[in-house]
C-alpha cells in the first residue's frame, strides 16, 4: 500500500462532510488510542461554512512602524498597562488583547494602524 502524503490527505478532508470527518476521528480514536481532535479542527472547515468567523480573537502588534512612541501611547490607552509594560508589547510585536469579540478588535486595530503599527488579527 502505497503511503497517503500530506497533501493527499488534506484534499481527502476537504470532499468529506463533517459527519464523515466525525466518524474518521473516532476511528483513529479506535486505532491509535488518542485524540486526534486538534488534527480534525484543523483540517479547513470540512464543510463548514467558509464565512464562519471565530466569535473571539486576539489583537497583536506585528510591526511599531515610525511612530513608536504613539503606538505605545495607544498600547497603553487600551490595555491600562502602565509605560514600561505598554513597551514590551510593541517591542517583542506582543498580544495587546485577547479573546475579545471580533467588533472590539476591529476598533482596537484601528486605532492602533491610525497611530502607525502593522496589527494582527488573530
Amino acid at each position: 500500500m502505497a503511503k497517503l502524503t500530506r497533501e493527499d490527505f488534506i484534499s481527502s478532508l476537504k470532499e468529506m462532510t463533517l459527519l464523515e470527518v466525525k466518524e474518521l476521528v473516532d476511528a483513529m480514536k479506535e486505532e491509535f488510542g488518542v485524540d486526534p481532535s486538534a488534527v480534525a479542527v484543523a483540517a479547513p472547515a470540512a464543510g463548514a461554512s467558509a464565512d464562519a468567523a471565530p466569535s473571539t480573537v486576539t489583537v497583536s502588534i506585528a510591526a511599531a512602524g515610525a511612530a513608536k512612541v504613539a503606538v505605545i501611547k495607544v498600547v497603553k490607552e487600551i490595555t491600562g498597562l502602565g509605560l514600561k509594560e505598554s513597551k514590551d508589547i510593541v517591542d517583542n510585536n506582543g498580544v495587546v488583547k485577547e479573546n475579545i469579540p471580533t467588533s472590539e478588535a476591529d476598533e482596537i486595530k484601528a486605532k492602533l494602524e491610525e497611530a502607525g503599527a502593522t496589527v494582527e488579527v488573530k
